[in-house]
């Protein structure tokens, strides 16, 4: 069944593009066959035993994997996957940019 999956810029420059199309009974399904057609694809959301990092947050029709399923979410022809890596940055220095 044909799903979307939506990634965010950090991702997409592995795809190509804001989201694919992929098909997968579960997210992990899903994910797998993302990274068929884009290699290198889960190096940046799994660890090396295939757990997702910490940081990435996977909602299905805006609904967090965490509280569902985990991996073994079904999906279901029409839903749109959304992976979101958390990003984190800053300055050492507080409001380093702002005038004085």
């Amino acid at each position: 069944m044909s799903v979307e999956v939506r990634v965010t810029s950090v991702l997409q420059r592995v795809v190509g593009a804001r989201s694919v199309q992929t098909e997968g009974a579960t997210v992990a399904e899903v994910l797998e066959q993302i990274n068929v057609q884009y290699p290198g694809f889960k190096e940046q959301i799994t660890a090396a035993d295939g757990a997702l990092h910490r940081f990435v947050n996977i909602y299905i029709n805006d609904e967090d994997i965490r509280y569902l399923q985990s991996l073994d979410t079904p999906v279901s022809e029409g839903d749109v996957v959304s992976i979101l890596p958390a990003l984190a940055g800053g300055s050492e220095t507080p409001f380093a940019s702002a005038p004085r």
